[in-house]
């Protein structure tokens, strides 16, 4: 049960950091900086599509690896 966890925890972690490395960041080099307060202004959404996605597959894997974690340590002894 303990080797199929921590399998399952480092497909999690690998997941994981797949999906923050495919998230666009807050601003963008050079053009975000310029054009910060304007997208924040006129109500840019730029959490649609892709991003959404992204964003909700973040959150749902980083549940997974705190309950995979505490899942590890439980069946460790």
């Amino acid at each position: 049960m303990h080797a199929f966890l921590l399998t399952l925890l480092v497909i999690d972690c690998l997941a994981l950091i797949v999906v923050v490395l495919l998230q666009s960041g807050k601003s963008a080099g050079l053009s975000g900086a310029i054009s910060g307060g304007a997208e924040q202004l006129f109500g840019k959404q730029k959490a649609r599509g892709l991003d959404a996605v992204l964003q909700k597959a973040t959150l749902v894997l980083g549940v997974l690896f705190f309950v995979l974690t505490i899942a590890v340590s439980y069946f460790q002894l």
